[in-house]
């Protein structure tokens, strides 16, 4: 967790400016269709942590092809800040951001492994593709290579096994190719193993 200094003026008036030390989070912010780049080049333009993972894709037209950076969660940005209406306020009013995850009342924030997960993943430039959202499955942590200690769910796509990290706020998730021999299963508390 990083701790910002944020400078707000009390009583309203006067001089008195103080300094609050306030606790920066990861949070999910909901883009314009197409605005994810725009948003976070903006945010960060304003002196906040952003992160945007992406994946290259090969779009083809009749005359060309082109590789682009593609958002691994459309529509979404993430910023690390703290959660005070002032900064709220400083990313609602970047161009393209339309609101911050949370309920009506409170933003919410994500789990930092989660971000960290996908920083990890994106920085070891393993091959991520979309994938579909999971409640459930196995839970596993990789045990050898670039990904090591990386935790996420087993599933199988197409005769291959891939570890799918998942952002539960957005109910959206990756997934990359992994061996079945490279990850160990996780057990929570009061969980026996399968037998099957």
């Amino acid at each position: 967790m990083i701790l910002s200094s944020v400078e707000w003026r009390s009583g309203g008036e006067g001089p008195g400016l103080e300094t609050v030390s306030v606790a920066s989070r990861w949070y999910a912010v909901r883009t314009r269709s197409n605005f994810e780049k725009r948003v976070s080049t903006e945010l960060a333009a304003k002196g906040l942590e952003c992160f945007l993972p992406v994946f290259r894709e090969v779009h083809r037209w009749k005359d060309r092809k082109k590789v682009v950076d593609v958002p691994l969660f459309p529509g979404y940005s993430f910023v690390n800040m703290p959660a005070t209406e002032a900064f709220r306020l400083q990313v609602l009013r970047t161009t393209g951001a339309v609101r911050i995850l949370g309920s009506a009342s409170r933003i919410e924030p994500i789990p930092e492994e989660e971000i960290a997960n996908l920083q990890r993943a994106v920085s070891a430039n393993a091959a991520l593709h979309r994938h579909p959202f999971l409640r459930e499955g196995a839970l596993v942590r990789v045990k050898r290579g670039p990904l090591q200690g990386l935790e996420g769910r087993l599933v199988r796509w197409k005769n291959d096994t891939r570890l799918v990290l998942s952002v539960d706020l957005l109910c959206q998730a990756v997934s990359t190719e992994i061996e079945c021999s490279d990850v160990e299963l996780l057990y929570t508390s009061g969980q026996a193993p399968s037998l099957a």
